[in-house]
């Protein structure tokens, strides 16, 4: 179906992000690829009084190593990327440099902040020039029964 798929995965739920990977998996074509990304939002270093200079290089590794045993789990080739900014522009960009025709990523429960300065899902689906596929639903093993909270558990 897809050549190339940006699959757009946070360090929150680790149920996320396998149910993210196992549709990436499903929708790629033979001999396709599965781009992982991750984006850590930049603070601006004026407020970075706190935080060590190694922060954003640790923060760096520690998501490349998740995401990499995540896929090497479930057996889903992937290439990962994990970069540091503005996490809708980013998406957008990463996704014109490697052709993707398809960006793959999770909603989230609205909260204010996303009325006040608008969601990064409503930002890359106003701005990308592929497909965005915004996941919804639970896995379809699961449907049909109870509603389930989505763990809790953090990568």
């Amino acid at each position: 179906m897809y050549r190339t798929i940006i699959c757009c995965i946070g360090m929150g739920s680790r149920e996320t992000a396998s149910r993210l990977l196992r549709r990436a998996a499903a929708l790629v074509d033979e001999g396709g690829s599965i781009v992982v990304m991750h984006v850590i939002e930049s603070i601006p270093h004026r407020h970075l009084t706190e935080l060590p200079d190694e922060f954003e290089t640790t923060a760096i590794v520690d998501a490349e190593k998740k995401l990499a045993s995540c896929c090497k789990e479930m057996g889903i080739p992937a290439t990962i990327e994990v970069r540091v900014g503005v996490a809708a522009s980013l998406l957008v960009s990463v996704a014109r440099e490697k052709s993707a025709d398809l960006i793959l990523l999770s909603s989230h429960v609205t909260n204010i902040t996303d009325y006040v300065f608008s969601s990064i899902v409503d930002k890359v689906v106003r701005h990308a020039g592929c497909s965005v596929l915004i996941d919804r639903r639970p896995d379809p093993a699961q449907e049909g029964s109870a509603p389930q909270v989505e763990d809790a558990a953090l990568f």
